[in-house]
């Protein structure tokens, strides 16, 4: 990069006024987690049609599917950025064995979750349910992802390989292209077009394991064609271990975040079931929904988190407060709009999972009441990113944890022993409540740890 370059991306990072260049980073990510969260919703769309247990079965297979997504996602990001440090140092053999390396790692990812698929699929379904024809349809799909999953792992790795390399419209096409792809075959995989068998939730996880397949594919063409500074060889493809202990150094604490979601999800999936499959169809019907008003957010702070990383080591404090202020006003924004949705239409978002009737019973009160909550998600979610940009990233991990494992499910267990399902709902209010008085907390603690290292940098200076 010239230094006219560099001194170009000063002015904006340091300069451009906070609000537009938030919308300016996050823009392109929000509209990539728009792609992401329509790849997730699609497959459960087209089973719902097949029949409500198809679409509760998408549900019970989902936290060992995030887990499958979520080790890769946090293999990721510690894979990016080692590249991007070795790169930066100007260190091309390193990052071409780091990328190597990445490359291993996701095929000693899919041999553990094929293991999983093979021996402890029917385990893990088993404790979510008793109904059989759900069952079947769970282990279907669930084994066909798992088993399938090396496609996923590669995937991931080349998008961050990708990514470490500043190519992220490359990245984002990988991503759209396995999106698409998926969306484009399920039809014929699931309902049996152009003659194919009918194979439903099979033909989803089916459909899916080849559109990632597709995306693996393009994504390394990109990657071979582009990233000629990043080359990886067969030779090259191994574990060292010093690489390895520091890719998971940086990216366990993602794995682990991911991993205690899915944990939630496991045990709301067990709380809801005791009542009735379909409590766990509207369960995971909502997840796929609230993903279209979470996605962005998440979008959203990918922006913030370079912005008040660079004006922290710039030592500009009023900046940094600038830019989590908007990012607290866009997340907001983007929850409102998802609470007047919820509030107003619930069965139209529902429509879309061609719900029965006890389903639109069970799921309109769940969707306002779990609704409620996006009134204090958005500034959560700001406020654990913006800990992370101020290398506070514990704090953030202490919070999901207080808000998933200390509130949620101790709250729907005891609400559940009421015995009217509606009542579970409130659960992700209460939850969020508290949240909120812990990113408060967390927070101005963050800052005013901030404050006094800019003080005293300011005093070392002057000494």
């Amino acid at each position: 990069m010239s230094q006219a370059s560099n001194r170009l991306d000063s002015s904006r990072m340091g300069e451009m006024p906070e609000g537009r260049l938030l919308l300016s980073l996050a823009v392109p990510m929000m509209l990539s987690m728009l792609v992401q969260a329509l790849y997730n919703i699609v497959d459960s769309v087209y089973v719902s049609r097949v029949s409500e247990d198809c679409l509760s079965a998408l549900s019970l297979a989902f936290p060992a599917q995030n887990i499958m997504i979520g080790l890769g996602t946090g293999t990721g990001v510690g894979v990016s950025t080692l590249v991007s440090r070795a790169l930066g140092r100007r260190d091309q053999q390193q990052a071409s064995r780091v990328a190597g390396t990445a490359v291993a790692l996701g095929l000693v990812c899919w041999v553990l979750m094929a293991l999983f698929g093979l021996f402890g699929a029917g385990a893990f379904i088993r404790s979510q349910t008793q109904v059989e024809s759900i069952r079947a349809y769970t282990d279907s799909y669930l084994r066909i992802v798992t088993i399938g999953s090396l496609f996923v792992y590669q995937e991931i790795c080349v998008e961050r390989l990708l990514q470490s390399t500043g190519q992220t419209k490359l990245s984002m096409w990988t991503q759209m292209i396995g999106a698409v792809t998926n969306i484009i075959l399920d039809p014929f995989f699931i309902y049996g077009w152009c003659g194919l068998p009918a194979m439903g939730t099979a033909g989803a996880a089916i459909a899916t394991v080849i559109g990632q397949a597709a995306g693996t594919a393009v994504g390394y063409v990109f990657h071979f064609k582009k990233n000629r500074e990043l080359p990886i060889h067969l030779a090259g493809i191994r574990l060292p271990w010093p690489i390895v202990r520091d890719i998971y150094r940086i990216g366990f604490p993602s794995i682990l975040m991911v991993a205690i979601g899915s944990v939630t999800n496991y045990l709301m999936n067990i709380i809801l079931g005791a009542f009735t499959s379909t409590a766990v169809a509207v369960y995971g019907a909502y997840f796929k929904i609230q993903s279209f008003f979470f996605m962005p957010v998440f979008g959203l702070n990918n922006g913030l988190i370079p912005v008040i990383g660079y004006n922290y080591g710039a030592r500009k404090k009023e900046r940094i407060y600038r830019t989590i202020r908007y990012g607290v006003i866009f997340a907001t924004c983007s929850m409102l709009l998802g609470v007047f949705c919820f509030q107003v239409f619930p069965q139209v978002l529902l429509g879309i999972f061609s719900p029965s009737e006890a389903m639109l019973a069970i799921g309109v009160p769940a969707l306002r009441r779990i609704s409620l909550s996006f009134l204090l998600a958005g500034f959560c979610i700001v406020a654990g990113s913006a800990c992370q940009a101020l290398d506070k990233s514990i704090f953030s991990f202490f919070v999901s944890v207080l808000r998933q494992v200390v509130a949620l499910i101790p709250a729907a267990w005891l609400l559940s022993l009421t015995g009217n399902v509606d009542n579970v709902w409130w659960s992700f209010p209460i939850a969020e409540l508290m949240s909120l008085a812990a990113s408060v907390f967390f927070l101005r603690k963050a800052l005013r740890d901030m404050e006094r290292r800019l003080e005293l940098s300011a005093l070392d200076q002057q000494a």
